[in-house]
């Protein structure tokens, strides 16, 4: 039996080789999380046993999960979408726990006596099924750029509401293990506490936690602000578990109380690492329940119920959208994606399972079809187009009918330029595009966007310039040049390598975030590569001078010369204690101090070969001056040499003038 110290190693261990062999395969972590749990669990590999400390964790885990969605719930965006979320998103969770209660009613008779399933079982049953994953979806969506899309809109409006509804299932479940006879008093009592408990933690809790906030930030500490935070948190979830409701309810509240004030996005911010490393334990612990002895002997049951809910999820989803007015590939492309289980789905079960609402049995290959879906989800997603265009014909017309749009639109146009994306960047550039007289053809997925956009006058069509047709359709055989006005570096590389594919002369400028991937966008085939940091911090600079009483010629000149160069003498930053995260593992200037005994004194600069170790000496100082940078300039005691590259790669070259 492990101690609580060996056991939270094996859990953390586990879950960092998971989440790296899923990260290789470019799989979500979550799935990692649940694989890990699986193998390690009391029914495989049996390293790691289910008891009060794995619960625990687990309920924590539930608890950040609930308190990030309160966080992001937003009335303003609720209202927006609200034709969507209390339409098509109630409508499939009314429906998917109305058809598994029917479902349970069906087939209680044939099942024997001790696997009993009552409509309770079968109710909790039907909302852990209605269930998709947010985690899953809205990473692929993004990835994918779908989010604004049509079919996005509605996987997003639904998704939303899902998490709305965990909120009454985590209260109404509970109170079903009653007696009978007692059942709607109980079920009164508990909402009738959590009218009580809302009102009190929402009208009153509101004024408290913004003025508590003020006074926590006027202290002017980090360490304050993250306390207060977790203090809040998890107090509001013991107020409510001590109302006899549940704790992921009370870190929901929460959620919403801050969401409220203007300190959201520092909180989002500093609870992102409890929330994912908790989540992601409790994922494991999901995983742990899973027995795949009892799974592998009633293969056929769990295939049934892998297969069964996805299909009828789909069809339902489908179906409903296309009642409320989608077309049928947005239907499809929408049903496809939320036909799986979801993070929530693990959490109602469990809940029911704790309660012994069902028998252990059902709970166990109910589950497994739950992890195998989500296994599926991602490669499902990945075919949603393919899968659509076979098996609807009309997605093709309406394919087409929009690329015949797009191509009507550009036939009489020579020279002009394709803007793939129509945000705020692409209507800039829009803009000084006419004005300057040069026409331009942009192509958008969000289509909202775009009818707002062609009423006004802009020449924008529905359409996604990573695929060929698009291209072809928006004539890049008579264009001048391909402008990619959103930074996502995968997209442009799709984009680089479909326009050298059809026109290999022509020039193409992209937009990325900074400089990481600059040179991979140079070597993919842009012509250009215009990094967001690098260009507002050479504005910066410009108005800075100008205002100094650098001439503006020289100014000019200067951050002519820095963009010709590509921006070397920019790249590369010295980095401190404040910089996490995604910026850690950007290029890095280092300053190394040649004391006594470090190997480089007396050597040639050429000898030391820092550009072996994958990185390039910036400058050299000795005393007040800097020296010029030559293979063959002497180094000597008390020089300093400003190292510049890859976290490794500074380690490797400091390592070669020193050791």
């Amino acid at each position: 039996m492990f101690s609580a110290l060996e056991l939270t190693l094996l859990l953390l261990g586990s879950a960092v080789l998971g989440v790296v062999a899923f990260r290789m395969m470019h799989l979500p972590p979550m799935l990692g999380y649940l694989t890990v749990g699986i193998l390690i669990g009391p029914h495989a590999l049996g390293l790691a046993a289910e008891n009060e400390a794995t619960a625990t964790l687990a309920e924590f885990g539930v608890v950040f999960l609930m308190f990030s969605i309160g966080l992001e719930f937003s009335l303003a965006k609720l209202m927006s979408m609200r034709s969507i979320v209390f339409g098509l998103g109630m409508a499939q969770v009314g429906m998917t726990i109305a058809l598994t209660m029917g479902f349970g009613w069906v087939v209680a008779t044939q099942l024997p006596a001790h696997l009993h399933l009552g409509w309770q079982a079968s109710f909790a049953l039907g909302g852990a099924l209605a269930m998709s994953s947010t985690a899953i979806v809205s990473k692929m969506l993004t990835e994918r750029l779908e989010l604004e899309s049509e079919h996005g809109r509605k996987i997003i409006g639904v998704l939303l509401f899902q998490d709305l509804a965990v909120v009454p299932l985590l209260i109404l479940i509970p109170a079903l293990s009653q007696p009978s006879d007692t059942l709607l008093v109980t079920l009164g009592w508990a909402s009738l506490k959590a009218v009580i408990v809302l009102v009190l933690l929402l009208f009153i809790g509101q004024k408290l936690v913004r003025g508590w906030f003020k006074i926590v930030v006027q202290r002017r500490s980090q360490e304050l602000f993250m306390l207060n935070l977790l203090l809040v948190t998890l107090g509001a979830a013991w107020i409510t578990e001590r109302a006899g409701l549940s704790m992921a309810l009370g870190a929901f509240v929460a959620g919403m109380l801050i969401s409220e004030t203007e300190y959201k996005h520092q909180v989002e911010e500093d609870i992102k690492p409890f929330r994912d490393v908790l989540l992601g334990l409790f994922f494991i612990t999901v995983g742990m329940l899973l027995n795949v002895r009892l799974v592998l002997e009633n293969w056929w049951l769990v295939l049934i119920l892998l297969t069964g809910p996805v299909l009828l999820k789909f069809a339902l989803i489908a179906g409903l959208a296309k009642l409320f007015g989608a077309s049928d590939g947005v239907s499809m492309r929408t049903g496809l994606a939320l036909a799986q289980a979801g993070e929530f789905g693990f959490v109602l079960l469990n809940l029911a399972g704790g309660i012994a609402l069902m028998d252990p049995f059902i709970i166990q290959v109910v589950l497994a079809s739950m992890v195998l879906s989500m296994l599926v989800a991602p490669f499902i997603i990945a075919k949603s187009d393919q899968i659509v265009m076979k098996v609807s014909s009309n997605e093709w017309m309406m394919q087409s009918l929009a690329l015949t749009r797009i191509a009507s639109r550009t036939m009489s146009t020579n020279k002009h330029v394709i803007v793939a994306g129509f945000g705020r960047s692409g209507q800039s550039l829009a803009t000084l595009l006419s004005e300057e007289k040069i026409d331009y053809h942009a192509l958008d997925l969000d289509p909202e966007r775009v009818q707002e956009a062609r009423t006004a006058g802009a020449n924008v069509s529905y359409g996604d310039a990573a695929r060929r047709e698009s291209l072809i359709a928006a004539g890049i055989y008579r264009a001048s040049a391909v402008v990619i006005t959103y930074a996502s570096t995968p997209s442009a590389l799709k984009v680089l390598h479909l326009v050298h594919e059809l026109a290999p002369t022509l020039p193409v400028i992209v937009r990325s975030y900074d400089d990481t991937d600059l040179d991979r966008l140079k070597a993919a085939g842009a012509a250009e590569v215009v990094p967001e940091l690098m260009e507002g911090s050479l504005m910066l600079a410009s108005h800075a001078l100008v205002m100094l009483g650098v001439p503006l010629r020289r100014v000019v000149h200067r951050v002519q010369a820095a963009r010709d160069e590509r921006y070397a003498s920019l790249r590369g930053y010295f980095h401190g204690a404040s910089d996490i995260g995604d910026e850690a593992d950007l290029v890095r200037l280092h300053s190394v101090t040649l004391n006594d005994g470090a190997a480089a004194i007396g050597k040639l600069l050429g000898e030391i070969d820092v550009a072996g170790a994958g990185a390039d000496v910036t400058t050299i100082r000795r005393g007040k001056g800097a020296l010029e940078v030559t293979p063959s300039l002497r180094l000597e005691l008390g020089d300093v040499v400003v190292l510049r590259g890859a976290a490794d790669a500074v380690a490797r070259a400091e390592g070669r003038l020193l050791r």
